[in-house]
């Protein structure tokens, strides 16, 4: 059973649990366009969707050549011309699946998922650990529900979606940081501009009543100088 391997290598854990699951993902896998469309529009499936594999009906091991079949298989069930009484929601779906692949088809982002799935697997091993050493060490018999394959896997999954929508949180909350911060920035730009305009337009004021009194005082001076004050009698 996948939990009484829990002792052993955890990436041959991994390996068979997700070959347990197989048989249940080919048999998924050709659901209808509706039932596909519904899978991948249902409540919830902005999270759910977060898990490419998960959106593709793919098993992690998949290599690139099932990753396009399959792509084009599921492309193909739910783009909204071949789904025109459901466009809307055709269309959503196809983007589901058009994100999914093209995270998969990166390098990076693909690693990044890969380690969710299997940090997801650990955790539920690590789970079931602890509960059969607690078992042990109260004398009680080591047996836990996720002994039974059904009740593992679906532990895992959970997990798993659980990861990949905390990531996602987290990653949403960076990113409304760092747009405030790139808001307050702009802001301090802006306003360190219209400071600077306004300095500038001092300063050219001052200039210019400064030269226009120097200017005053100098005709006043020539003035005097050309035209002296008239004699007076006593």
């Amino acid at each position: 059973m996948a939990a009484s391997e829990a002792g052993g290598s955890s990436d041959d854990a991994f390996s068979t649990f997700y070959t347990e699951v197989k048989q249940i993902e080919k048999r998924d896998s050709v659901l209808t366009p509706k039932q596909q469309i519904e899978r991948l529009t249902r409540p919830g499936s902005s999270y759910f969707n977060l898990n490419p594999f998960e959106v593709l009906q793919l098993d992690p091991e998949a290599t690139d050549e099932d990753l396009k079949k399959r792509f084009r298989q599921l492309s193909i069930l739910v783009h909204p011309d071949k789904n025109p009484d459901d466009a809307d929601r055709a269309q959503k779906a196809f983007e589901a699946v058009n994100k999914a692949y093209k995270q998969l088809l990166d390098t990076e982002q693909k690693k990044r998922a890969l380690d969710v799935i299997q940090a997801g697997h650990e955790y539920v091993e690590h789970i079931v650990k602890e509960k059969k050493k607690q078992l042990k060490k109260e004398g009680k018999p080591i047996i836990v529900d996720e002994d039974d394959t059904e009740v593992f896997k679906q532990a895992v999954y959970k997990q798993t979606m659980k990861l990949f929508a905390e990531l996602e949180i987290k990653r949403k909350e960076r990113e409304t940081k760092e747009m405030h911060e790139r808001k307050r920035q702009r802001e301090e730009e802006i306003e360190a501009e219209e400071k600077a305009k306004r300095d500038k337009e001092w300063q050219k004021n001052f200039e210019y009543q400064w030269k226009e009194k120097w200017l005053s005082h100098k005709l006043f001076f020539k003035y005097i100088y050309l035209c002296p004050f008239p004699f007076h009698d006593g």
